[in-house]
């Protein structure tokens, strides 16, 4: 592949500093994934401003959360694959004594994100919050732990390690939505990629390259998960192994019609509960 500016359209491809995502892109990022007359380039943020940056159409492929999805249709398509689920899990409420999660809608909760799809499903489950918290998802346990919260909203790899700061469960989200939609996938976080790139064959190329980025991670495991264990915030190489294994699996290289009904029923719960604006179309990238 050509690296000549003048002879390759750059891609920026935005993701969050966490295993599971630098697993899906270590194909891209190791030069064992091109793509004629493309170049790509990754940018690592977290997915709170992640989602901020969608808003403005900054980058042209970007992790974001479903839920930023129900205000980005009209500027960014979702891939067909890229798809962080939970089966029977998810993101959990933690807090420093156990609490009916009934509780939850009075208390000060740190959360990662007001557009992350965790705070969607929360407020989902028990309501809205008075008072929500916006803390960076890897402080989260930490403020909980020294009190500067009642309880916290936890996502990527806090999910595994909370115990270690004294922490007791309260809520898994990811329970609370199959028992609730008779055993859907919990949607979480997903790939797209900016409309405008829909000229021609650019968004078919784009999406074939990545999805053969998370098939080579899946093939060559060991050594994407070397690559992903450095972005894996206090574990080992198992606990690295499971939390990849949890959010990259065969259903992130296609969401398969549960997963897309999953994406569509969450929208439409939300919607009719008004915590999103309007009914989204959930559109997706052919390739």
């Amino acid at each position: 592949m050509s690296t000549d500016a003048v002879d390759t359209r750059l891609i920026r491809v935005g993701h969050s500093p966490d295993p599971d995502d630098a697993f899906m892109f270590y194909g891209l990022k190791s030069g064992l994934v091109t793509a004629d007359g493309l170049r790509f380039e990754d940018v690592l943020a977290d997915i709170q401003s992640l989602n901020e940056w969608a808003h403005e159409g900054r980058l042209e492929v970007t992790a974001l959360s479903v839920h930023a999805y129900a205000y980005l249709s009209d500027r960014y398509r979702l891939l067909p694959h890229g798809a962080s689920m939970g089966e029977q899990y998810g993101p959990i409420v933690v807090a420093r004594a156990p609490m009916d999660p009934s509780q939850l809608p009075a208390l000060r909760v740190a959360i990662p994100g007001k557009l992350t799809s965790a705070f969607l499903e929360l407020e989902l489950a028990v309501g809205r919050l008075a008072h929500p918290v916006v803390v960076p998802f890897d402080e989260i346990l930490e403020t909980v732990a020294r009190g500067d919260a009642d309880a916290g909203l936890v996502i990527h790899e806090g999910q595994l390690t909370y115990e270690r700061e004294g922490l007791e469960l309260v809520l898994d989200l990811g329970l609370w939505w199959h028992d609730l939609t008779g055993g859907l996938p919990l949607p979480l976080g997903a790939n797209a990629i900016r409309r405008d790139l829909d000229d021609g064959s650019t968004a078919e190329a784009v999406s074939h390259a990545l999805r053969t980025s998370i098939e080579i991670g899946l093939r060559d495991r060991d050594d994407a998960l070397a690559y992903a264990e450095g972005f894996g915030r206090g574990l080992d190489r198992d606990l690295t192994d499971r939390f990849v294994g949890m959010y990259v699996n065969d259903r992130t290289l296609d969401y398969r019609d549960d997963g897309r009904q999953a994406v569509a029923e969450l929208l439409d719960r939300a919607f009719l509960a008004g915590l999103v604006p309007a009914r989204v179309p959930v559109d997706f990238v052919r390739d």
